[in-house]
């Protein structure tokens, strides 16, 4: 079972291939984190493969799998974008786009030939990439003065805190990224060294 603040992504762009009766299946898969990004990998893919026939994707952003989409490019429905779609489903990732873009060969396929052959060139652009565990932070911002400097520091140590963003004046700044499920145990524990005030 997963953590609540983890999540399964992959770990760089991949590439994989099928051949069927002459059409060939070429499927990129792309880390994601948002829809702009999606569009702009589409339209960078639109335009490398713009003799194309098919241009045929499906994607799932948030760290719950919470937005996902399924496009069948002008297949028939449910022939394309569903089977791709399972492929990320069934290795548990989020964060992914996968595109499949199809180069007809001349002879058709029936729904369930392209089912096979959209499911394949997924599954092959997927195996050939890594998936790597990635967590969910929650930003922690603290103002203090300099002297509490050592205390706020053996904080960010004992909870492993990613340090953003900071400033050291009189008044000390601290922008941290802290694992979600860690937060609120870690903002108690800010909020009782006296002195560091908890900013929004």
């Amino acid at each position: 079972m997963q953590p609540s603040d983890s999540f399964r992504t992959i770990a760089r762009s991949s590439e994989g291939l099928y051949k069927e009766k002459g059409s060939k299946f070429i499927a990129r898969a792309h880390p994601v984190k948002s829809e702009e990004e999606i569009k702009e990998v589409l339209e960078t893919l639109k335009k490398e493969f713009f003799d194309a026939r098919h241009h045929c994707y499906a994607w799932i952003l948030g760290a719950h799998s919470e937005r996902y989409r399924a496009n069948d490019g002008g297949e028939p429905n449910h022939s394309a974008g569903d089977p791709i779609l399972g492929q990320i489903r069934s290795l548990e990732l989020t964060n992914t786009l996968v595109v499949v873009i199809r180069y007809f060969g001349g002879t058709k396929l029936g729904v369930s030939g392209l089912i096979n052959a959209y499911k394949t060139a997924a599954a092959e652009a997927l195996a050939a990439n890594e998936i790597k565990e990635e967590v969910v932070m929650q930003q922690l911002k603290l103002q203090y003065g300099y002297e509490l400097t050592n205390e706020v520091m053996r904080l960010v140590s004992e909870y492993n805190m990613q340090v953003e963003d900071q400033s050291f004046t009189e008044t000390c700044r601290m922008q941290l990224l802290v694992r979600q499920s860690l937060y609120p145990e870690a903002l108690e524990k800010a909020r009782q060294i006296l002195g560091v005030e908890v900013i929004k």
